[in-house]
């Protein structure tokens, strides 16, 4: 273990204390494991909290992608870490990935699948079960409402046209597109996928509320029944 993780924070200099840093130098200056021991906090017996927050790292390869889908548990077993800081962890982690969608959420039309695999992968491509959301449409293809229809397992008879164009209705949606993800990151559709683009697609057409798309979003990846000549 290097040196610095085998003291306490209090013992660095305090131009070296990642507090100080990020006062000094900005949040974007320091390391995965000086801004996660901020939000640690303090260490325990002769352990740092840069030194609980390199274990913690270190259990997840070092990719807080990684880190974000360890169970509250498993992370509350680094030692020093603890329930009340890996919920903690938790919360600033999606707090990120809020942030990433809403940078997004400009107004900037959602022309294409990629666009809108851009403005929901950082939500749900991590997820560690289904959502199956409705992006309501304007007339210019803008987002005018994510609407969240299931978390958990997904199949058709859970996602009934009624609860899907209710919304959108209101909204008076120029269009919809269907976003849902799958926790393994294989965006391939399954036979339930399939149907239920079916049966939104024909809801869709009675209602006059066109569905333009829907898009899968795996890991890193997604499939677009649009691009795929699903629809």
């Amino acid at each position: 273990m290097p040196p610095e993780l085998s003291i306490q924070l209090r013992e660095l200099p305090r131009a070296e204390r990642p507090r100080e840093r990020l006062k000094s130098l900005g949040a974007q200056a320091l390391s995965a494991s000086e801004l996660l021991a901020i939000l640690i906090g303090t260490g325990c017996a002769r352990r740092s909290a840069l030194a609980v927050a390199h274990d913690a790292l270190a259990r997840s390869e070092g990719s807080l992608r990684r880190l974000s889908r360890q169970p509250v548990a498993a992370l509350s077993a680094v030692p020093g870490l603890g329930a009340a800081r890996a919920v903690a962890i938790h919360a600033a982690l999606e707090l990120g990935r809020r942030l990433a969608t809403e940078a997004r959420d400009d107004g900037a039309p959602l022309r294409s699948p990629r666009d809108v695999w851009a403005a929901f992968a950082p939500r749900l491509e991590d997820l560690p079960v289904e959502e199956f959301h409705v992006a309501v449409l304007d007339a210019q293809h803008r987002l005018e409402r994510d609407i969240t229809i299931t978390r958990g397992i997904l199949n058709s008879s859970l996602v009934h046209p009624r609860e899907v164009f209710r919304e959108a209705i209101a909204e008076r949606a120029a269009a919809i597109v269907l976003v849902h993800n799958h926790p393994s990151g294989d965006p391939t559709p399954s036979a339930d996928d399939r149907a239920i683009t079916s049966q939104l697609v024909a809801g869709g057409r009675l209602l006059d509320i066109p569905v333009a798309d829907h898009v899968i979003v795996g890991r890193g990846r997604y499939i677009s029944f649009a691009e795929a000549g699903l629809l």
